[in-house]
């Protein structure tokens, strides 16, 4: 029974050996002697040494945050931008047989063309169409790996630098606009006051008495306050006018 035994433990240990665990969110490439034989589903999956090798895909989705790269835009100004790449393989044996290392080459094929889309923009329309450069650039990485059986679901460009000199002068710039935007909005205000007043004055022109009750309402006003003094200015024909009546009775005396 000694020897029975032993040759059962070592069976046992042998069959172990050759078992290799594919988790649930992983494919496993089986090569049999180098080639290409099947793509194991998850779970416990037998694997004959030295004729086999099984290498594991990870198929959940994965960030790949692209360094900062040195671009000049169209206008020739210089930048430094990265980015962030969601991706995901749909087809595990295409990115094991057909690219060497596809994390690598997804990360380096993000930096290219990053770098050359952004040297077809101006710098203005990077900053505000950064969507829609990120989308472009989803979608020619995207096309590019689908033969590698990889699908990019979507890139985020993180952060946009700039020199810091011209970062002054867009706020020069930025400020003066809003100075601008004020200088408009304080000249449309007096034309349209200036409207108001012409308007109130046709009004009161046109209207019979309207002068004279708004005279009487404004000395109304101001006699309100026992602390204003008002001085009224009377044309010089009021005065002529009462100097000659003035004559007239002491002639009369």
């Amino acid at each position: 029974m000694g020897p029975i035994i032993i040759i059962g433990v070592i069976g046992i240990i042998l069959i172990l050996s050759f078992i290799r665990q594919v988790n649930q969110y992983e494919r496993g490439i089986v090569l049999t002697m180098g080639k290409y034989s099947s793509t194991k589903m998850p779970g416990w999956r037998l694997i004959i040494p030295i004729f086999q090798t099984m290498k594991k895909v990870d198929i959940r989705i994965k960030t790949v945050d692209v360094p900062e790269q040195e671009a000049i835009t169209k206008d020739n100004i210089p930048v430094g931008i990265n980015a962030v790449i969601y991706y995901r393989v749909m087809n595990p044996e295409k990115a094991v047989l057909d690219v060497e290392n596809f994390y690598y080459a997804v990360s380096q094929l993000a930096q290219v063309t990053m770098r050359n889309l952004v040297g077809e923009v101006s710098l203005d329309e990077l900053l505000k169409n950064r969507e829609d450069l990120s989308n472009k650039i989803q979608e020619i990485v995207d096309k590019t790996t689908d033969p590698w059986g990889i699908k990019v679901d979507s890139v985020d460009l993180k952060d946009i630098l700039i020199p810091a000199d011209l970062k002054r002068t867009i706020a020069k710039e930025a400020e003066a606009e809003r100075e601008k935007r004020a200088q408009i909005i304080r000249s449309e205000g007096e034309i349209q006051s200036a409207q108001n007043v012409r308007e109130a004055a046709d009004l009161l022109n046109t209207a019979p008495g309207a002068l004279h009750m708004r005279t009487l309402q404004a000395i109304n006003d101001l006699s309100s306050d026992q602390s204003n003094t008002t001085i009224w200015m009377m044309p010089i024909e009021v005065l002529r006018a009462v100097e000659s009546i003035k004559e007239m009775a002491d002639k009369h005396k």
